[in-house]
């Protein structure tokens, strides 16, 4: 579709006097490489750029090695968020970018950013010169991944900081020099009051998924982080809506940015189909294990923990190998399992609105509202799980009959049109709809869970001795693995994976 831009004003008055913004760093002169002949619209008015997008990202300036990197990567084509936030952010220019989940925003902001910081192979570290927030560990680690691969052909290092990780790499890594930082808020500000993370040279910040950060409550860490950065960088702010919290984050710490949205504030893109089936009470586990029965990776959402591990064993009674995924699991499980979904071993998910934020999988087929979404714009985020990458994708909404007005009312408010659906175990309507099947009915043991999300080191070994005949030669299967975080892009294919 095609892309608008806006030239966005700063508030003539923010949260601080003109005293008060001085002492913090907030007067930031006019930098010689935006210039500021464009007409300034108010926030809310657009006007719509050239439809012709360029075909590849030479033709948007990004360097040679950094092109090479990713046709290595099988990527050419430019997403439409990408052709039009890079030319803007490689000029030097503040950028605020609106895109729904899985628009290929890594690259629109990763791109620019290594490109202005690349500097000579083996040259002296010193304090970080770039900084990328994002709300939640695992973003964090898939960012971290994608930066990092394609950093080290620009000759730049890079740290993931997030919390429920190690300190030591983090610490060391301060220490001794780093180009860029990935972080979660909260485990920066903690290496910021030990004296540990320096700040003082930051030249590009990056707010990456800025809404789902409002969304936690990390906006007042974020804003401590803001007022220490020099105010005199670019900053480069990504976001699926535009709401009051993040609108007052663009007009504060934004100069003049240019505004690019596409495929903001929607689910019904067009490679997105939606449903909702209603149902009756005591049809409700037989219908999720049919659909959770379907091919390919499905995330089945629900709105607490213990509705999560409920869920995620009933369907492994029903013979389908779910796993649950909540914030009540220590971080290496979450990690575990969420690797697990991402290479494929785990098919089917079941998780929290909050866990999920976390989950960037490019292949996800079918999402599933087990449970109601509190609103239309969890409804959003739910559906922006599927039809990634330009992929497409099935949202079904699951309606006992007390839930179905409030559904309705809930898609009308976030401007979808779903197909509805009456359906009883076994329909054929359902299976045309979603891929529905009839569940194995053999239970999936614990023990065959547990081998599936064990550590890589674990589920190698049993891979191998599960594989070797008796000479020892290994005839089928082959180790299970994971990626090490910011070394390898992650999940998906390679012409998905880094965007």
């Amino acid at each position: 579709m095609p892309t608008q831009s806006t030239k966005v004003d700063r508030a003539p008055k923010s949260r601080w006097s003109a005293p008060e913004r001085a002492t913090r760093g907030h007067t930031r002169p006019h930098r010689d490489d935006q210039p500021s002949q464009h007409a300034v619209l108010p926030a809310s008015q657009t006007f719509p750029t050239a439809d012709a997008a360029p075909r590849g990202f030479a033709e948007l300036g990004v360097p040679g090695n950094l092109v090479a990197a990713l046709d290595a990567e099988g990527i050419s084509k430019p997403f439409p968020i990408q052709a039009a936030t890079i030319p803007d952010a490689l000029a030097g220019r503040d950028v605020l970018g609106r895109g729904r989940t899985g628009s290929g925003k890594t690259l629109a902001f990763g791109l620019p950013m290594i490109s202005r910081l690349a500097r000579p192979s083996g040259s002296a570290k010193a304090p970080p010169r770039g900084l990328v927030l994002v709300p939640t560990r695992e973003l964090a680690m898939q960012v971290a991944d994608v930066l990092a691969r394609l950093g080290r052909g620009a000759g730049l290092s890079l740290v993931l900081v997030a919390g429920g990780m190690p300190y030591a790499p983090q610490t060391q890594a301060f220490s001794r020099g780093v180009d860029i930082v990935v972080a979660t808020p909260g485990r920066l500000i903690d290496l910021m009051e030990q004296g540990i993370a320096d700040l003082s040279r930051i030249e590009i910040t990056v707010l990456d998924e800025a809404d789902h950060m409002a969304d936690l409550g990390f906006l007042p860490a974020v804003t401590q982080i803001l007022d220490t950065v020099p105010d005199r960088g670019q900053r480069l702010l990504f976001s699926a809506t535009l709401d009051r919290a993040v609108d007052r984050l663009v007009r504060t710490y934004l100069h003049e940015p240019v505004a690019h949205e596409v495929d903001t504030g929607q689910a019904s893109v067009p490679t997105m189909s939606h449903h909702l089936v209603s149902i009756a009470p005591q049809h409700k586990a037989a219908l999720t294990a049919e659909i959770a029965s379907r091919p390919g990776r499905t995330l089945i959402f629900v709105r607490t923990q213990r509705g999560a591990d409920r869920v995620a064993e009933q369907l492994r009674g029903s013979g389908v190998l779910a796993g649950a995924l909540h914030g009540g699991l220590a971080q290496g499980a979450r990690t575990r399992i969420l690797s697990a979904f991402k290479d494929g071993s785990l098919r089917v998910l079941v998780a929290t609105d909050v866990a999920a934020r976390g989950i960037h999988v490019d292949e996800v087929g079918l999402v599933l509202h087990a449970d109601p979404p509190s609103g239309p714009k969890e409804y959003l985020h739910r559906a922006g799980r599927t039809a990634r990458a330009g992929g497409t994708g099935t949202v079904v909404a699951l309606a006992l009959p007390h839930q179905r007005r409030d559904l309705e009312r809930l898609t009308t408010q976030a401007g979808v049109r779903p197909k509805v659906l009456t359906v009883l175990p076994g329909d054929s309507a359902l299976a045309a709809a979603t891929g529905a099947r009839r569940a194995t009915g053999k239970a999936v043991s614990d023990a065959d869970y547990q081998r599936v999300i064990a550590p890589p080191a674990a589920r190698r070994l049993h891979s191998t001795r599960g594989s070797r005949g008796n000479s020892g030669v290994r005839t089928k299967g082959r180790p299970g693995r994971r990626r090490s975080p910011a070394s390898t892009v992650a999940g998906g294919s390679p012409s998905r994976r880094a965007r």
